[in-house]
């Protein structure tokens, strides 16, 4: 990679992490390239030489968003052997990304997801597919998790994933909007009567 290939990785780098903190503060669909512009203290024509359109802007943003979420949630997480250890794992990794740390917004994801949820289009699209995806890899950790003998054979690794997830937009509106972390432990409590008593095929 020439120093200047990888300078001006840097720089779009930088722009997307301020689109990111933008975007969580005034919502994804209120991003714009003359905001953003004013934010990182370039002129709406840089801007534009990198992303172009308002709609691919915001593409790009939650695309890097996308990709910070899998380097401090998934890949850490997946570094817990498999079965319920890896579980437990990742989702204590999604509770530091999006409800304990006070960062304006919380999750952008799901932010985006209650924005565009009956917006067609691309971004609506993308998160879509983002949301399937995330909840396939939480249905593979639950498979995982019955391969190890952790969880019994006839657990039903949909029906698992769903109510995880349930978990995750519950505590993400609890801590956020009423601002009570005690929440965070009635998460975990969930996740462990989860572990506990899990969904069945055929109950």
């Amino acid at each position: 990679m020439s120093r200047t290939a990888s300078k001006g990785e840097a720089t779009r780098d930088a722009i997307l992490d301020a689109a990111i903190a933008l975007a969580r503060e005034v919502g994804l669909g209120a991003l714009t390239i003359g905001g953003l512009a004013e934010r990182v203290g370039m002129s709406k024509s840089g801007l534009f030489a990198h992303f172009g359109a308002k709609e691919e802007l915001q593409l790009a943003t939650l695309k890097a968003a996308q990709l910070r979420f899998d380097e401090q949630v998934s890949k850490v997480a997946f570094q817990a052997p498999r079965g319920v250890e890896r579980l437990r794992a990742l989702f204590e990794r999604w509770l530091s990304w999006a409800a304990a740390q006070r960062q304006p917004g919380g999750c952008l994801m799901i932010a985006a997801a209650s924005e565009f949820d009956d917006v067609p289009g691309p971004v609506r699209d993308f998160l879509a597919e983002q949301q399937r995806g995330w909840l396939l890899g939480l249905g593979r950790t639950v498979q995982f998790a019955i391969d190890s003998g952790d969880l019994p054979a006839d657990t039903d690794c949909e029906q698992f994933a769903f109510e995880l997830f349930g978990l995750i937009l519950s505590t993400h509106h609890h801590v956020r909007l009423l601002n009570d972390a005690h929440f965070l432990a009635s998460a975990r409590r969930g996740l462990e009567r989860l572990i506990v008593a899990p969904p069945r095929h055929n109950a």
